[in-house]
């Protein structure tokens, strides 16, 4: 039944004007690097110290489709699905003040740990989101700048549900909407010269903190529909 879902209209969210500086382009080799971060150790490809079993991959289908996938392999790993602006001929970077908006469709299976967030020199991390089914209603968004957890229930959210987020990055507080409602706000902010790459991917949980996945699972996969970042 998800794979006949069709993205509803947008939620009503704040208000972001003139042209964006970045949208996502999930297909270009010039915007995005695949299968590897110096997020992970060594630059990957595996990083089981985080709890996952991701071994990231670059081939094109397990991420540049706008699908970010995940499938079992025979060694107890996954090949994982993972784009990041960081290295890339573009080299796009956010920036204090930016204000960003996505829409995806949250994963079904128990293991799927989808997540949008930032990197940069060991550092810089905001999560977007972060998800795991386990705990169907709920996204956890993190300024890990400064210190800030926040675990955000909702009934619009749910496995194989549509949900739009954006997010302002203040210098003195981060704000997360969630399908248009203003969800968290975290007067921490991440400064005034703070700047970090993107990165969108599919991990895979190592059954530490949520479930790994059952072992008839084979592939999970999750949605990313549109990415923009306006600069004000």
């Amino acid at each position: 039944m998800y794979g006949r879902l069709r993205p509803p209209p947008a939620a009503r969210a704040p208000r972001t004007t003139g042209t964006p500086v970045f949208t996502a382009d999930f297909t270009s080799t010039a915007q995005w690097v695949a299968g590897r971060t110096w997020a992970y150790p060594g630059g990957g490809p595996i990083n089981p110290g985080d709890d996952k079993l991701d071994h990231l991959v670059a081939d094109p289908s397990y991420a540049r489709t706008g699908t970010f996938r995940a499938t079992r392999r025979h060694d107890g790993l996954w090949n994982a699905g993972l784009l990041t602006t960081e290295g890339s001929a573009e080299g796009f970077a956010l920036r204090t003040g930016d204000v960003l908006t996505a829409r995806v469709r949250l994963p079904v299976g128990a293991g799927a740990w989808p997540a949008i967030w930032t990197w940069r020199d060991g550092d810089q991390e905001i999560d977007v989101f972060e998800y795991h089914p386990d705990n169907p209603d709920l996204l956890e968004l993190s300024n890990r700048v400064r210190g800030g957890h926040h675990y955000h229930r909702a009934p619009s959210i749910g496995p194989g549900r549509w949900i739009d987020l954006t997010v302002e990055f203040g210098p003195r507080s981060v704000v997360w909407w969630v399908n248009g409602e203003r969800a968290h706000a975290d007067r921490r902010g991440v400064g005034w010269r703070w700047r970090a790459y993107l990165i969108v991917n599919l991990s895979v949980c190592a059954g530490h903190y949520h479930p790994a996945p059952e072992e008839h699972v084979s592939e999970l996969s999750y949605e990313v529909a549109g990415v923009q970042v306006y600069r004000r």
